[in-house]
C-alpha cells in the first residue's frame, strides 16, 4: 500500500506525520492520559515493547520537555491568544484574567524513562533504550542498572527507587485466528505484568494493550488481585473494528509476603499467598428454584462495580471511551485535497519484518516467483 492511499484511509496516520510522531499509536496514550490523568506525579517510567518508540516519545515530550497535548494543549493555546489580546489592555485586567487560566505543564525533575524491546529503536532525548526480552530473567538486572546506574547493586533484585508507571503497547503478529491471537496477547500481557511486579512501587500504575475476548473478564479479575482499580479504555484513535483495548490499573498493592521474580513468574507454578476469607452466610449463597417447564433459576448476589471477585460473584471491569468524540474517526476514509503532499514517516522502520523477505526474493531472482534460470526461458 502506498503512502497516499494510507493517508486517505487513516487520518491519524497522516496526523502523526504532520505533528512529528513516530507512529499513530502516540494518540492512544495521549487520549488515555487525558481520560485518567495518567502522568500525574509520574517521574520514573518503564516502556515495554517500545519500538518504534511513539509511546516513549510521548513520555519524553510530556515529562522531560513539559509539552501539553489534547484539551490541555488547546487550553494553553487559548491562554496564549488571550494574553496577546490582553496585552493591549491595562495591567490590572490582564492580571485578573490570568488568574482564571490553568497553569501550563512544566518539565519535571528527576525523570527516568527506560524503553525495552526486542527490535532496535532509534534514540530519543532523555530515554534509555534496551534491546532485551521482557520474558527472560536476565532483563531485570539490565533494567535495574538502567534505572539507577549510579546506585545499582548487582546483588539486589529490586530497584533502589521503584518506578511510578509501567506501560506496554506490545502485540503479537496476528494470524487472523482470533482465539489464538487473544491467547498469545494475554500471555504477552502476563509477561509484562510479571516484569512490572518487579519494579513498580506501591500505588503505582500499569497500562497494557489487551485483545477483548469471551474470557477477558478472568484477566481483569486476576489484575484486580494486585491493583486497587482496574478499568478498560478504548481510545478514539483505536479503530472501532479492532478488538484491541487498554487495561488501566492503578493502586498497586502486592499481597503480603509476595516476592516478584522472573525466575519463577506468576502462572509458572507459583501461587499468591492464600488470603483467609470469612465464611459466606447461608442467606448469601445462591438460591435456586425449579420452574414448571423444568428449568432451574439461580438467584446470584448483586455485583459491585468497584469491588472485586470476592464472594463468588462475577466482577466486570468498567469500560470507558477516551478522546474527543468530535475528533477524527479512525475507521473513516477522508478525501485529501488536490494539492496534498504525502509526507515520509518521521522514523522509518529500523528492522522491518519484510526486509529479510525482500533479501530472499532478491537472491531467488526477483519478484513474481522468477528465478535467474527462468527469466531468459520465457518467450
Amino acid at each position: 500500500m502506498g503512502k497516499s492511499s494510507k493517508d486517505k484511509r487513516d487520518a491519524y496516520y497522516r496526523l502523526a506525520k504532520e505533528e512529528g510522531w513516530r507512529a499513530r499509536s502516540a494518540y492512544k496514550l495521549l487520549q488515555i492520559d487525558e481520560q485518567f490523568n495518567l502522568f500525574e506525579g509520574v517521574t520514573r517510567v518503564v516502556d515495554l515493547c517500545a519500538a518504534p518508540g511513539s509511546w516513549s516519545q510521548v513520555l519524553s515530550r510530556v515529562l522531560i520537555k513539559g509539552e501539553t497535548f489534547g484539551r490541555a494543549g488547546w487550553e494553553e493555546k487559548q491562554k496564549e491568544a488571550r494574553n496577546y489580546v490582553l496585552g493591549m489592555k491595562d495591567e490590572k485586567s490582564q492580571a485578573t484574567e490570568e488568574k482564571k487560566q490553568i497553569e501550563p505543564r512544566k518539565p519535571r525533575e528527576g525523570v527516568r524513562i527506560v524503553s525495552i524491546d526486542l527490535q532496535p529503536m532509534s534514540p530519543l532525548e532523555g530515554v534509555t533504550t534496551l534491546r532485551a526480552d521482557i520474558t527472560h530473567p536476565s532483563t531485570i538486572p539490565l533494567l535495574l542498572k538502567a534505572l539507577d546506574p549510579d546506585t545499582y547493586d548487582p546483588s539486589s533484585t529490586s530497584p533502589s527507587a521503584p518506578v511510578d508507571l509501567v506501560i506496554s503497547d506490545g502485540a503479537p503478529d496476528v494470524t487472523g485466528l482470533h482465539d489464538l491471537d487473544i491467547y498469545v496477547q494475554s500471555q504477552l500481557l502476563w509477561a509484562a505484568l510479571n516484569l512490572a511486579l518487579c519494579v513498580l512501587k506501591p500505588g503505582g500504575k500499569f497500562v497494557a494493550k489487551i485483545f477483548r475476548g469471551k474470557d477477558v473478564d478472568l484477566l481483569f479479575a486476576q489484575l484486580k488481585i494486585v491493583f486497587d482499580r482496574v478499568r478498560v479504555a478504548k481510545p478514539r484513535s483505536s479503530r472501532a473494528s479492532s478488538i484491541e483495548a487498554f487495561v488501566v490499573c492503578e493502586g498497586f498493592h502486592p499481597p503480603e509476603g509476595f516476592k516478584a521474580s522472573l525466575d519463577v513468574p506468576l502462572g509458572a507454578g507459583i501461587d499468591l499467598p492464600q488470603i483467609e476469607k470469612e465464611a459466606v452466610d447461608a442467606d448469601k449463597k445462591p438460591s435456586s428454584k425449579q420452574r414448571e417447564d423444568g428449568a432451574i433459576e439461580l438467584e446470584l448476589p448483586s455485583e459491585d462495580d468497584e469491588g472485586g471477585p470476592e464472594g463468588g460473584s462475577r466482577w466486570i471491569a468498567p469500560f470507558l471511551a477516551c478522546g474527543d468524540l468530535s475528533a477524527y474517526d479512525s475507521d473513516a476514509t477522508y478525501q485529501l485535497p488536490k494539492d496534498r503532499v504525502s509526507l515520509d514517516p518521521v522514523q522509518p522502520p529500523t528492522m522491518p519484518p519484510y526486509k529479510k523477505a525482500l533479501e530472499m526474493r532478491k537472491l531467488a531472482g526477483g519478484a513474481y516467483g522468477k528465478t535467474r534460470g527462468q527469466e531468459n526461458t520465457s518467450a
